[in-house]
């Protein structure tokens, strides 16, 4: 799988992950509607269903999308959350994701 595929198909694993999370606390911790938690477990379906779309073995695909879960996650932080990002919070991103390149790109057979 090529890096822009495989990047795009983790984000969205990620994002999916993030939303079906931030619903319920929403409603748990905000009070927000509980009519929320049936977006977020679809959104929590999709999740699973995300992972299963990667070719290789479940703990090699947990293990490379955690580096894109920080990255997307951080993301969250600063665009919904409204948290200005630190250079650290970047720097901390940039190896994640070179963390994910490597295990997700690796030669197959390795």
């Amino acid at each position: 799988m090529d890096l822009l595929r495989l990047t795009l198909l983790f984000a969205l694993t990620a994002l999916a992950e993030i939303v079906g999370c931030y619903l319920p606390w929403l409603v748990l911790r905000q009070g927000k509607p509980w009519v929320l938690m049936l977006p977020a477990a679809l959104a929590l379906a999709l999740f699973a269903w995300l992972l299963t779309l990667h070719p290789t073995a479940a703990g090699r695909t947990y293990a490379a999308y955690g580096g894109m879960y920080i990255a997307v996650a951080l993301l969250w932080l600063h665009f919904v959350d409204g948290v200005a990002l630190s250079r650290w919070d970047l720097a901390g991103a940039a190896l994640a994701l070179v963390g994910m390149a490597v295990i997700g790109l690796q030669p197959r057979g390795a």
